[in-house]
């Protein structure tokens, strides 16, 4: 029977996408609302419930009555700046319910939903009460993540995937090897050096699944000692792509606060406790394999203590709250990005940086890093318009097509939508 055949998951799934791309409004939606909420003295603790509940006001709206899973692919979480990792403070933990943001201070905010499975995550770093001119120190950190964030989506596409010329000239840049972990690495290193600032250690990147932002393969950015990435991006693939850059030396350290955030994992364990059998069903039913605060629990105090045996047996992880060990300001990005035959498209991500807005005397002189910057991320329009050799009235669309343009991923046989004006 067809109904037997199993569902197709992949990118060659037109719903796949479609479910990817309406995560991906969703959370780029909410981002800019809860950066609208991060001013001088906002209560950290009550940002991020805001977020949370306007992540589900937005979920709530988009395919109604169809039995799918949908919700929160990442809790919304503002960390402060000398933090690395996601920040989600307690309603329980006084204390860290109190933390306020600094004027001036570098804040990421990330967070993220998800439709069937299909998570679209993203992740900003804004300057607390920024003016329309951004100077200094913060100015070049903010420039350092940007330009290595922009060169490191044009080194994740496979090579030679956009090139041009002769079949043979394309042939011949098709087979180039990919680039080594370590070669990305390096050339990332000579970006943010140009503006004095270091990549953070152990950045990584994953490639993501239905239900599944770690899967098999993944970049590490500037790995510590021991630490090493497993596989490269491939065609037809979804991956959480981060970039952290701090103006210290960019090595990390485990704080002291609590571990808030949390994600499930496949491993079975026979738990012995009932609170702890309580807190990790509830956990399975709401939030699957996404990560969740333990905030978002019914019982906030009755999960901090149901979570303990759960993260002992090893069904549940813990994020640790790690930071800078010099206490330097750290900037992160995050974009969700698909990688097709026509290039790289960023499905969720921060929005387009004024980079006017920044001003710095230093700037990138490496010419390879420079050339890579001017790559397109996916083919021009022209290409697929070429046929149409009589139409002469649309070069002004032409001569917008910014040098970054993005893959159109509407359609895995695009050509049939190319005439959609």
């Amino acid at each position: 029977m067809a109904d037997d055949a199993p569902t197709d998951y992949s990118l060659a799934n037109p719903d796949t996408l479609t479910k990817y791309k309406t995560a991906a409004q969703i959370s780029q939606k909410v981002l800019e609302d809860v950066k609208a909420l991060c001013i001088e003295g906002a209560e950290i603790l009550e940002i991020c419930q805001k977020g949370d509940k306007l992540l589900e006001d937005e979920v709530a709206k988009v395919f109604k009555g169809k039995k799918i899973s949908k919700g929160i692919s990442h809790p919304c979480t503002v960390s402060p700046s000398t933090y690395v990792t996601p920040y989600t403070p307690l309603v329980s933990d006084t204390e860290e319910a109190e933390k306020a943001l600094k004027a001036e201070e570098a804040v990421k905010i990330q967070l993220g939903a998800q439709i069937d499975g299909f998570g679209a995550i993203v992740c900003d770093t804004i300057i607390v009460g920024a003016g329309s001119e951004v100077t200094g120190r913060n100015a070049d950190l903010v420039l350092a993540t940007h330009y290595a964030n922009e060169l490191l989506l044009r080194m994740m596409m496979p090579p030679g995937l956009l090139a041009a010329g002769t079949e043979e000239e394309k042939k011949k840049a098709q087979a180039q090897k990919p680039y080594s972990q370590s070669k990305i690495t390096q050339l990332l290193e000579k970006v943010v050096k140009s503006y004095e600032c270091n990549l953070v250690e152990n950045t990584t990147c994953w490639l993501f699944g239905r239900n599944e932002i770690e899967d098999k393969k993944k970049i590490i950015l500037a790995p510590g000692e021991g630490v090493k990435g497993e596989g490269l991006p491939e065609i037809g693939e979804v991956w959480g792509v981060e970039m952290g850059v701090s103006t210290g030396n960019g090595k990390v350290k485990s704080l002291p606060n609590r571990p808030t955030l949390h994600r499930r994992t496949t491993t079975t364990y026979g738990l012995k406790r009932p609170s702890s059998r309580a807190t990790l069903s509830e956990v399975q039913k709401r939030f699957g394999l996404f990560p969740f605060s333990l905030r978002q629990l019914e019982d906030e105090r009755a999960g901090k203590v149901g979570i303990v045996e759960c993260v002992r047996g090893g069904v549940v992880r813990a994020y640790e709250v790690i930071g800078s060990t010099d206490g330097e300001p750290v900037s992160r990005l995050f974009n969700t990005v698909s990688i097709t035959k026509h290039g790289l498209s960023r499905l969720a991500g921060p929005p387009a940086l004024n980079v006017e807005q920044y001003k710095s005397d230093k700037k990138i002189t490496d010419e390879e890093v420079l050339k890579f910057l001017e790559l397109p991320l996916g083919k021009p329009a022209g290409d697929k318009k070429k046929p149409k050799k009589k139409s002469k009235k649309k070069p002004a669309k032409k001569a917008a097509a910014p040098k970054e343009e993005e893959a159109d991923e509407d359609d895995e046989d695009e050509d049939s939508d190319d005439d959609d004006e």
